[in-house]
């Protein structure tokens, strides 16, 4: 097969499903990958906005996605056709400065490039460069269902929740009940965090967190004053750390406003507008502020908890559907249809031509 089907980011911020070629290896550190199911993540729509001046038009879309690798490079030693693997959505050498004391976001030869500057995973196959660190080989018993967020979502909720620096019997807040703020919620409990509050405006998505579990406390807005229900629920002090994961017009402010003095803020969500400090504000509180892209240094980890029962994330996925579809995925999951959390896109259908 010399063509596939690909989803194209255009001039101007649309996207079409065209015919494009076949990848193939161009580093001997690469490899190419089919792709068994990728997912639609809001970094796509931010790119479509035209909230990410990095991002390329012309580029195929998508970086978070499982698969089987089907051609290696020379020197990829970790990784050989047949291994079902899952991706890390950074980029990254894992020899520059920044690798080697673990700051890969800022990796000198990477950085967010899948689906960004370079193409990405909504499609039938992907080239991945620098594929010895930005594979992980899933477990036979992980499905693609749980594997698939890895890279990306869940290690974004993981961080979060690790920045945060967590003691036993801690209680988390975490804004915004999306699958990065839920993520965050389960991998609280990895760090001792004996209560988790949830913050969102989507009562659904808060009857979730609670239902399986990952919420203690749920906190409707703007149907409740977040910050009287914060500090009821903790004596008065605030929450010990704050996972923002929602990245709305008042959430940083939220943010700051219930943290407890001397905590940690970590900032997570990807802003489209400028957020301001109000120093005088906040005077006093001794806050941390924690910010960055996703820190996908743990997927090996975290492929082998899924392994033992101790995380799972198919739960995220409340729609599903072949390549074909994309385009209604995106319409769905951007405005939040249907109850729409994750929308996982499966292989192309070539009878449906």
């Amino acid at each position: 097969m010399d063509t596939m089907k690909a989803l194209v980011y255009e001039e101007g911020g649309s996207a079409r499903l065209t015919d494009r070629p076949v990848p193939v290896l161009q580093d001997e550190s690469d490899a190419i990958v089919r792709v068994t199911m990728s997912t639609i993540c809001t970094s796509d729509l931010h790119i479509l906005h035209g909230a990410v001046p990095r991002a390329k038009p012309g580029t195929i879309l998508g970086h978070e996605f499982v698969g089987e690798v089907v051609k290696t490079g020379n020197s990829v030693k970790k990784f050989h056709p047949g291994d079902r693997v899952a991706a890390n959505c950074i980029t990254f050498c894992g020899d520059c400065w920044f690798c080697r004391r673990g700051f890969i976001n800022n990796c000198k030869k990477g950085g967010w490039e899948l689906g960004c500057r370079i193409d990405g995973c909504q499609a039938e196959y992907v080239r991945v460069p620098f594929a010895d660190t930005g594979l992980s080989k899933i477990p036979d018993t992980v499905s693609d269902e749980n594997a698939l967020f890895t890279g990306d979502i869940l290690s974004s909720g993981y961080f979060g929740a690790e920045l945060c620096e967590l003691r036993p019997g801690d209680t988390l807040a975490v804004i915004g009940a999306g699958p990065v703020g839920l993520c965050a919620m389960e991998c609280a409990r990895l760090f001792g965090a004996a209560r988790v509050i949830a913050i969102d405006r989507d009562s659904a998505r808060l009857a979730l967190a609670k239902e399986l579990g990952l919420a203690d406390e749920t906190i409707l807005v703007p149907d409740e004053d977040a910050e009287a229900r914060v500090l009821a629920l903790t004596k008065g002090r605030g929450a010990d750390g704050v996972v923002e994961a929602a990245g709305g017009e008042d959430t940083f402010t939220l943010a700051w406003k219930i943290a407890r003095p001397n905590s940690v803020v970590a900032l997570v969500a990807m802003y489209e507008s400028t957020q301001s400090l109000p120093l005088p504000d906040m005077y006093g509180k001794n806050l941390i502020f924690k910010t960055g892209g996703v820190d996908a240094t743990h997927c090996e980890e975290l492929l082998q908890l899924m392994a033992a029962g101790m995380l799972r994330t198919d739960f995220l996925i409340t729609h599903k559907a072949p390549l074909n579809d994309i385009l209604e995925g995106y319409r769905v999951f951007s405005q939040h249809l249907d109850g729409c959390m994750k929308w996982a896109v499966t292989p192309f259908e070539r009878h449906r031509e």
